[in-house]
């Protein structure tokens, strides 16, 4: 089975489908990072030294292992010429 059959198949399941709802924000702010990150050829340990944010934390958010404080995405946002802006919608 292809990843795309299973998850439409597992997002039919309406426990499912919350928890995914509400991961997908999370996940979209790390892809983003990630990616401005490689844009500009950064390493996490590149990145670490223009932030003072320790490589380590740089890590655990990318992988989905830390819930980082807008500070730290203010930080972030900086090291990578960025700033961040909170939209509700």
């Amino acid at each position: 089975m292809k990843f795309e059959d299973f998850k439409q198949q597992a997002l039919q399941n309406p426990e499912v489908k919350t928890e995914y709802d509400q991961l997908t924000p999370q996940y979209e702010l790390i892809r983003q990072i990630i990616k401005l990150r490689q844009e500009q050829q950064l390493t996490q340990k590149g990145l670490a030294e223009k932030t003072g944010i320790a490589q380590s934390a740089i890590s655990r958010f990318e992988s989905g292992n830390h819930n980082p404080s807008l500070a730290f995405l203010q930080r972030i946002a900086e090291g990578l010429g960025k700033k961040v802006y909170v939209e509700f919608r």
